[in-house]
């Protein structure tokens, strides 16, 4: 049996407001799973949910063979890292990962060796008699990933632990996570509504929009294969282009330009195309790919590459984003750019989903 498992989970304030609608999930031991979605999605819900901070209004939590829907937290065995540290400003650096174990009555010796090894896993051995107030904020989030550790828990909860930190720390912090929790055994839920921090840390990520699961797969699936537009628009940066084609037989149309549809594309009326700007690329003499014409009219200078914004020729209110490397060069405002097939997803029009290869 999975160490954490949602069944049917729903979560409803009003008939209006329902955060969680029906939600089934199963992490297993080892597993990092990302919860992530616009604002509003449900994530943090989910979170409540699971720590029992909240109680659902259907379904069942479990956590190893235990029904623990109705259980209080401190009953859960479980470990939740907040986005704002939580840490208690009057004790040492020590005594904050050491609350918890007290609460526990765990004897010293034993609160001892677990706070050592915590502490020389996450580099706190010379802070451990500092208080929250002389520490960074990087300093402060580790203190409270270590608290987390030495509980031993049965799941670890992360909500959104690095949005305080600046651009340069979180970068940091994001990597001694994954290097941390590889070594772990219990299962991860971790919140944010950073893709890059979902795609970089996650053995599985989950996309969330409006209470729905949208997709849940590994990170590779999630960007090589979204499962629909919303996914599809939503991870990866910059932005997927998502384009709305009328159809002619095997063929999508944009502006003066015809798109040669796979055979399981092919639609009477219309289809959305994808491709996103890092596989768009500058056309080739006499290279048998689909090219586009265009005028640029925004570059982007983003040191490794550019990111240009085109208009498309026969068609001046759809506008295509590349990604090229810094060394690209193109004629003035005049670009002419490949769509190579097998980077192209297809979307029916009505339904949003992904049409299959």
């Amino acid at each position: 049996m999975s160490k954490l498992k949602i069944k049917n989970l729903r979560k409803a304030y009003s008939r209006q407001i329902v955060p969680v609608k029906d939600l089934d999930l199963q992490v297993e031991n080892g597993e990092f799973l990302t919860l992530v979605g616009p604002s509003g999605c449900g994530k943090s819900t989910i979170l409540r949910l699971i720590a029992g901070l909240e109680q659902p209004t259907n379904g069942k939590v479990f956590i190893g063979d235990r029904n623990v829907t109705t259980l209080p937290p401190g009953d859960r065995n479980i470990a939740m890292v907040f986005q704002s540290y939580a840490l208690y400003p009057h004790m040492t650096v020590y005594d904050n990962m050491a609350s918890g174990l007290k609460l526990r009555d765990l004897a010293t010796g034993e609160i001892q060796t677990r706070i050592q090894e915590a502490s020389r896993v996450l580099g706190l051995d010379e802070l451990l008699d500092r208080k929250p107030a002389k520490l960074s904020g990087g300093q402060r989030q580790r203190v409270a990933l270590g608290r987390a550790l030495v509980r031993e828990p049965d799941v670890f909860l992360l909500d959104e632990p690095l949005s305080n930190l600046d651009a340069l720390l979180r970068e940091q912090v994001r990597a001694d996570l994954k290097q941390i929790f590889q070594k772990q055994k219990s299962p991860v839920v971790y919140v944010t509504h950073d893709q890059t921090e979902a795609m970089t840390l996650s053995s599985k990520v989950a996309v969330l929009n409006k209470g729905l699961l949208q997709q849940l797969d590994t990170p590779e699936v999630i960007y090589t294969q979204p499962a629909n537009r919303f996914v599809a628009g939503f991870i990866g940066s910059p932005q997927m282009n998502l384009m709305s084609l009328p159809c002619q037989g095997n063929h999508a149309v944009l502006g003066d330009f015809k798109i040669p549809l796979p055979k399981a594309a092919r639609s009477p009326q219309a289809i959305i195309l994808g491709i996103r700007p890092e596989h768009v690329r500058l056309a080739q003499p006499e290279e048998d790919v689909t090219t586009l014409h265009g005028q640029v009219f925004l570059v982007e200078n983003l040191g490794m590459s550019y990111l240009l914004s085109i208009r498309v020729d026969g068609e001046e209110k759809t506008i295509l984003r590349a990604l090229l490397s810094s060394d690209a060069r193109w004629n003035d405002e005049d670009i002419t750019l490949a769509l190579p097939s097998d980077r192209i997803h297809w979307f029916h029009a009505k339904t949003e989903e992904r049409i299959g290869d």
